[in-house]
């Protein structure tokens, strides 16, 4: 009998997407908000600012990625 209602399994590559995912969004936002602090003189609050939206698009994206396995 066809079961058509099983559901997508995370594999190792996605799970290495989404840590790669979450290394690119803070390291990314590090980067920049280092280039904002060199550029206006600010530092640290540019790297502060730019950590913290970092991390935040990078959970934001990970919940996307995770929430669309999880509806299947």
């Amino acid at each position: 009998m066809d079961d058509d209602d099983t559901e997508p399994a995370i594999d190792a590559w996605t799970l290495v997407g989404l840590g790669g995912l979450l290394v690119a969004c803070v390291v990314g936002g590090l980067v920049i908000g280092w280039f904002a602090d060199n550029h206006w003189d600010s530092s640290p609050v540019g790297i502060l600012i730019g950590l913290g939206i970092g991390v935040v698009v990078g959970v934001v994206g990970s919940c996307v990625q995770i929430a669309s396995y999880l509806r299947g």
